[in-house]
């Protein structure tokens, strides 16, 4: 009876563990990423910040990158990180964009001094991308990933840029 028992008991670790339900060689990035854009986004005087609501939400260990359309270089879109930081010539802040973000949205401040004065190519009609990425993977990666280089990052986590969810935030 033993020898059946201690049989039966092999025949299904080695069953057991011949079975695989993930076939991908290494993590699974490209499924988890999410790229959103947001265009049309103002900062106007009553706050100077504004909400980005993701189209759906995030896990919780999730991370997230807002990066700032910041103008084109020879026909490549130049993307900057948050947060991003303009100073006066003797060294004072001017104006900078910050955010924070839950796993539903981010918000975006724009602070400074003398908002109402800044350029309205700056305050109005920017465009914002939100890269979630999964936290897990970031902290478990061979090389470390330069965030602030978007192209980079988009690499990094295997994912596609024609395939970028875009959001008018017109209203």
């Amino acid at each position: 009876m033993k020898k059946i028992t201690i049989l039966l008991a092999v025949i299904g670790m080695i069953s057991l563990n011949s079975c695989s339900v993930n076939e991908d060689k290494g993590p699974d990035r490209d499924t988890i990423s999410k790229v959103w854009e947001y265009t049309n986004v103002n900062f106007l005087p009553n706050s100077y910040s504004v909400v980005l609501n993701f189209p759906q939400s995030i896990a919780t260990s999730d991370m997230v990158l807002v990066y700032r359309l910041s103008g084109a270089f020879q026909g490549e879109d130049i993307w900057k990180l948050l947060p991003e930081s303009y100073f006066f010539d003797d060294g004072t802040l001017d104006f900078r964009f910050v955010n924070d973000f839950t796993r539903f949205n981010a918000e975006v401040n724009l602070q400074g001094l003398n908002l109402e004065g800044l350029n309205a190519n700056v305050r109005l009609n920017q465009v914002l991308r939100v890269v979630s990425i999964p936290g897990y993977f970031n902290n478990r990666m061979s090389s470390q990933v330069d965030f602030s280089n978007y192209k980079a990052t988009l690499q990094a986590f295997n994912i596609d840029d024609s395939h970028v969810q875009r959001i008018d935030l017109k209203k």
